[in-house]
């Protein structure tokens, strides 16, 4: 039996030129795929030599209110003087398009490197950054996108995990036994609702854009309600306490010449972890359908990656016991 075909197996190259020509755009060459899992992401060029990233938005993952939300928030960055990518507007000023089923943005490209997280300038650049976005983010709230609520969302992923059949008997109980701990662990250290600004959502380094140390933030598709530092946490790398504590001073430094920064925020830094580590794999299990999926993590399918997930969440319930070096 030959499965239905996943909607974004129809995005040819042909379409998608097609796609961005139906907004007036003349395009010469074909687009180029760029590393995006959760939408379909490409760069293109038109004839007067402007490069563009064209994003196609999953079907079924957000409403075209929440999208309008993420845009306004550009909007707002963008008129503030904030290094984002807004996206390109047509003359009734619409951002959002629709073409053959599918919706469609388009975003002026952003180029440059990623920064240097051992590097204290780039540190207290990208500090800056986010506290300009912070400024301009915390004067409203959405109203369509998601709040993070921990232990809601840990147990939604903890769900879709254990519906599957990606666990033996044995991973099972120990998967069962380990996220039920994580959730009492992060019922202990949930905030308060308003705690809660307008936030990225997804300040990972290939989210932020720039050369010496001037950065830009791209991609705001998992903007949503969050704390302060859930746009910051990503950025403390290191692996030893002097390091973490220089890239944490840079960060806060570059931060508060914009925004200020409550510190107890720090101690929900290892509840952020988790969260993010619980709904990675459930996130891989529920996209398992779209063929992109099992090309690039083939893994996913491999008993020991399972138990690797569930040794890294052991580890991480300890490291909720004792944040490191907060106290």
């Amino acid at each position: 039996m030959v499965s239905d075909p996943h909607p974004f197996d129809t995005l040819s190259p042909q379409r998608i030129v097609a796609a961005v020509e139906s907004l007036g755009f003349f395009l010469p060459g074909e687009p180029f795929a760029l590393n995006s899992y959760e939408n379909r992401v490409f760069l293109l060029h038109d004839d007067e030599r402007r490069r563009w990233v064209v994003k196609f938005y999953r079907p079924g993952r957000w409403s075209d209110a929440q999208i309008h939300e993420e845009h306004a928030l550009l909007f707002e960055l963008a008129e503030a003087d904030v290094p984002v990518a807004a996206p390109w507007r047509d003359a009734r000023g619409e951002s959002l398009h629709h073409f053959e089923g599918f919706r469609l943005a388009l975003f002026p490209h952003v180029p440059g490197q990623a920064p240097e997280l051992e590097n204290p300038a780039h540190l207290f650049a990208l500090g800056e950054l986010i506290g300009r976005v912070h400024t301009v983010s915390s004067r409203a709230a959405f109203r369509e996108r998601p709040v993070v609520a921990p232990v809601a969302m840990a147990a939604r992923s903890r769900e879709q995990v254990l519906a599957g059949g990606w666990l033996n008997r044995r991973q099972r109980q120990a998967y069962l036994r380990i996220s039920e701990a994580l959730e009492k662990a992060l019922a202990r250290d949930t905030w308060s609702g308003d705690a809660a600004i307008r936030v990225h959502g997804d300040c990972h380094l290939g989210n932020i854009l720039g050369r010496d140390e001037h950065f830009a933030l791209v991609d705001f598709d998992d903007c949503c309600m969050a704390p302060a530092v859930q746009d910051l946490w990503m950025m403390l790398t290191a692996q030893s306490e002097p390091e973490w504590q220089m890239q944490l001073s840079e960060l806060l430094e570059g931060y508060e010449q914009y925004h200020d920064f409550d510190r107890r925020q720090l101690g929900w830094i290892e509840a952020l972890r988790t969260l993010r580590l619980i709904r990675h794999s459930a996130w891989l299990v529920a996209r398992w359908e779209d063929p992109a999926f099992p090309r690039a993590f083939p893994w996913v399918a491999s008993e020991d990656y399972w138990d690797q997930h569930i040794r890294t969440l052991e580890q991480q319930r300890l490291a909720l016991e004792s944040p490191r070096w907060l106290a």
